[in-house]
């Protein structure tokens, strides 16, 4: 991956967010500063959750442009500048690879089934396997866009990464998601359901209190 031309995380965020825009809401695609930036700041389908202003947005995106990446678009009658990606043109990407390098992207290391499952607004896969071909594809690509992962400890499935910020921060990535192993994901889901079910014997106590009042 020496190769591989790094990116900041920002802007794989602003990328990622204008490829997916582009793939679920065309109509509103390209985007403004404003709604890019409400798109990088989304708190679902975000890992992780980020913060930016617009004036950072901006930055970003100025940088991007710079490399080729960003291009501005001037629609007639617009009062503002929308911006749209080449990320299609710069790696020659068909658009369920776009798709795939998208939601690692967006959502951090995935197994090939969490990259189906959660394909299914920006590309249709007929299978799994049409998934991991894509995959296979970006991990052909010179330098690699996309890396298979090492098993983590306690896991059957593979998991994938993209390379765009470096080494360092996909191995950074691998340790976060190796502590959401399956045992500490079941302890995880254990204390949620037991803190549930004392909300609602809680709410049903209440509850038989405010009718004993009529009685």
């Amino acid at each position: 991956m020496s190769d591989q031309e790094e990116f900041s995380p920002f802007e794989v965020r602003v990328l990622a967010v204008l490829a997916e825009k582009e793939a679920i809401t065309p109509d509103n695609y390209p985007l403004s500063i404003n709604a890019l930036t409400n798109g990088c700041n989304q708190l679902t389908s975000r890992d992780p959750v980020m913060e930016l202003s617009e004036s950072t947005v901006h930055d970003v995106l100025q940088g991007l442009k710079q490399r080729k990446l960003v291009s501005e678009v001037q629609q007639a009658g617009a009062r503002v500048v929308k911006y749209e990606h080449r990320m299609r043109i710069k790696w020659s990407l068909e658009p369920d690879k776009l798709c795939v390098l998208t939601l690692l992207m967006l959502r951090g290391v995935q197994t090939a089934g969490e990259l189906r499952s959660r394909s299914t607004r920006m590309h249709e896969f007929a299978s799994l396997a049409d998934v991991e071909k894509a995959l296979q594809f970006l991990q052909d690509k010179y330098p690699p866009l996309v890396v298979k992962l090492p098993l983590a400890p306690g896991t059957k499935e593979v998991r994938y990464g993209h390379t765009l910020c470096g080494e360092a921060a996909l191995q950074q990535e691998m340790l976060v998601a190796e502590r959401s192993s399956p045992a500490q994901l079941r302890s995880s889901l254990e204390q949620e359901v037991a803190a549930l079910r004392a909300e609602v014997a809680e709410l049903r106590q209440q509850f038989a209190d405010f009718k004993k009042q009529f009685e």
